[in-house]
């Protein structure tokens, strides 16, 4: 039975499945990439308020990459409808059908129909999930790059754009002309101050296009920080399999996920917002320590586990953390090297994360992929690792555990084949290890991604050193038992 609206009535009674009347409600919200996390985290407690009989708040997608035409293709003949499958460790796994997603459009075949929508009166929220390096900015600087060449494009070609910035701000400036309030900007990506990100880099751009566009923009347009938390691996012909044997449902693009779930959301929206606090998000004035608690523990140890992890030949997450030697390196970079950079956490009781944290990691049912979490280092690294490390170096405490992470992310790029490496900057960072036998003479041509404290700290470079010829000469396992020892 191929999953569609007309397939809702006739699904096996144990998967829920939408009570309310879809397309019939404003789609106050339109999502710029749309993708297995959208699906699983944003989308779901939408669903849960649409549900609960409020309006107004059905989700409109967007694909601005030629690589979205196949989710629109799929979630298009379904209706817009998908599975969402929960996996926790006991073997149980809860199926609902979730319908908050209400139209697709797809930006290449049909620039207008997009910046049309943005446009429209009835949308009040515009939310992405573009990834770390979709706001185009300097991890260092945080200055907007004006010189990538599809930025340059879209102020020239403002009516036919191909970036994220380029099709907000035709839109907002529409909505200008026209009398129309503003929509909020709402990133929901791992970037720390996710909000204050989204505003720099939109501003920047359209400040090059029309000063007093900016201006309004800057002083009309809210950009809430937040903090989003769910692992969602990426769907495998096995889940879609295992659908079809259970409930004979045919689901092309089903999402799957773990249990936990997690939004922290600052109040700050300029144009009304969804009555999301009744479903599960926390609102809170100050995002930031909550952001930091999250990046640098789960985010930052899912990047120690996935190189370390795949040089060692594991694949998936919950076969590195059978090893005792893996768990006691998270552990320790999460308790010593992390923790004291945290600070409060009202509400949280920060060892009881951990130990939570341990056990997700530990989920066998997900079958989360290193190969997930090696992508987009180049990104990750700077915004997940590096505060830490500045952190350690400016306190003079050990860099033992902080440099292993590094030299295993260096290890990797000089091992792998570029095409293997699903990361924006990959022909820069492989032309940077190339240039020199030693990767430790590397990292200076890598100063964008590592900052200039990094490359220049001898206490740094010393510790990566060792770690990197522990690893080249003894591998990973002697060097995880030699450094617990």
């Amino acid at each position: 039975m191929k999953l569609n609206n007309k397939a809702l009535s006739q699904l096996d009674t144990a998967i829920a499945r939408p009570s309310y009347a879809r397309n019939q409600r404003a789609q106050g919200i339109v999502h710029i990439g749309v993708g297995g996390f959208h699906r699983a985290h944003q989308a779901v407690y939408t669903e849960r308020l649409l549900e609960a009989g409020h309006q107004g708040w059905e989700i409109c997608g967007v694909g601005l990459r030629h690589t979205d035409r196949v989710m629109r293709e799929v979630l298009t003949r379904q209706d817009y409808l998908y599975t969402l499958m929960e996996l926790d460790h006991q073997k149980k796994t809860a199926v609902r059908i979730i319908g908050a997603i209400a139209d697709f459009l797809f930006a290449p075949d049909d620039p207008e129909a997009v910046i049309q929508k943005l446009a429209s009166p009835e949308v009040r929220i515009v939310s992405l999930t573009i990834t770390e390096s979709g706001y185009n900015t300097d991890d260092n600087t945080g200055e907007f790059n004006d010189q990538h060449p599809d930025i340059i494009h879209d102020w020239e070609h403002p009516q036919n754009p191909c970036t994220v910035f380029g099709y907000l701000t035709e839109a907002l400036s529409r909505r200008l002309a026209q009398g129309i309030k503003p929509f909020t900007v709402m990133s929901c990506d791992n970037l720390p101050h996710n909000g204050e990100v989204a505003r720099q880099a939109l501003v920047s751009f359209a400040k090059k296009r029309d000063p007093e566009l900016a201006r309004w923009i800057t002083q009309a347009v809210s950009f809430p920080n937040s903090m989003v938390d769910r692992i969602t691996p990426m769907t495998a012909p096995t889940h879609s399999q295992w659908l079809r044997e259970h409930y004979d449902l045919d689901d092309q693009w089903p999402v799957v996920c773990e249990p936990f779930m997690q939004w922290v959301l600052e109040d700050n929206f300029c144009n009304g917002r969804p009555a999301w606090e009744e479903v599960g998000v926390q609102f809170t004035p100050d995002v930031a320590p909550y952001e930091r608690m999250k990046i640098r523990l789960l985010n930052a140890s899912h990047s120690a586990m996935a190189y370390l992890g795949h040089l060692a030949g594991y694949q998936y997450t919950h076969e590195v953390m059978k090893n005792p030697d893996f768990v006691r390196l998270i552990r320790d970079f999460m308790d010593i090297d992390v923790t004291l950079t945290l600070g409060d956490i009202p509400g949280i009781d920060i060892e009881q994360y951990k130990q939570t944290l341990i056990e997700r990691f530990s989920n066998e049912e997900m079958g989360d992929q290193l190969v997930r979490l090696c992508m987009d280092g180049s990104s990750k690294i700077p915004k997940f690792l590096l505060p830490t490390i500045h952190h350690l170096l400016q306190e003079k405490r050990p860099l033992e555990r902080v440099a292993l992470i590094i030299a295993s992310w260096m290890l990797y790029l000089s091992k792998e084949d570029i095409t293997n490496i699903q990361d924006p900057a990959a022909e820069k960072l492989k032309n940077a290890i190339n240039q020199h036998e030693s990767l430790s003479l590397s990292l200076p041509m890598l100063d964008d991604i590592f900052g200039h404290t990094l490359v220049n700290s001898n206490s740094f470079i010393s510790a990566f050193e060792q770690a990197l010829e522990q690893l080249e000469t003894q591998g990973v396992f002697t060097t995880l038992k030699t450094r617990a020892a």
